[in-house]
């Protein structure tokens, strides 16, 4: 499986980055891994927060997971594991959180994936978050790259925004 670049997608706001994380939530299955990358201060918490919280249906507290490294969040369908991998000093490491056990059961959300090198699943969504330069403080431009399945379930979203 080989991930390739699906379609960008830019918002002025952290309203519309929680509108585009509820877009994605909403696709979401057990097996599902989504991999947040940026650099620090890029979003990726801003967006995984708005993610939870869009499942959940209501405002709830959704801290980062900075300091746990995992915290997870149970819905009707199946458990969220939302982890910050920043401070993993190994790929191995994420073991000791159970990872696998998220990958096969779960929906993953994962904050600083490259920390996982070869351990992570290629059939993951990648999404990049980037400031946009010269514009607004909460401007984002969304990258997202997948494989052909993640192309197939994100077509209507690619095009909506296209349109």
């Amino acid at each position: 499986m080989t991930q390739s670049f699906l379609f960008d997608r830019r918002v002025n706001s952290l309203a519309g980055t929680a509108a585009l994380a509820g877009e994605i939530a909403d696709l979401l299955k057990p097996g599902d891994i989504i991999a947040l990358g940026g650099t620090l201060g890029a979003g990726k918490t801003a967006f995984a927060r708005a993610l939870v919280r869009h499942l959940a249906r209501e405002d709830i507290d959704v801290p980062s997971p900075t300091y746990n490294l995992l915290l997870t969040y149970d819905f009707d369908d199946f458990c969220l594991y939302h982890y910050d991998l920043y401070r993993l000093e190994s790929p191995e490491e994420a073991f000791e959180l159970d990872i696998d056990e998220a990958f096969d059961t779960g929906v993953s959300l994962i904050e600083w994936p490259g920390r996982l090198g070869k351990y992570l699943p290629e059939d993951h969504l990648l999404i990049e978050i980037r400031p946009e330069e010269e514009a607004d403080e909460e401007a984002r431009i969304f990258r997202f790259y997948g494989d052909d399945a993640w192309r197939r379930r994100l077509t209507k979203l690619a095009e909506a925004h296209n349109a």
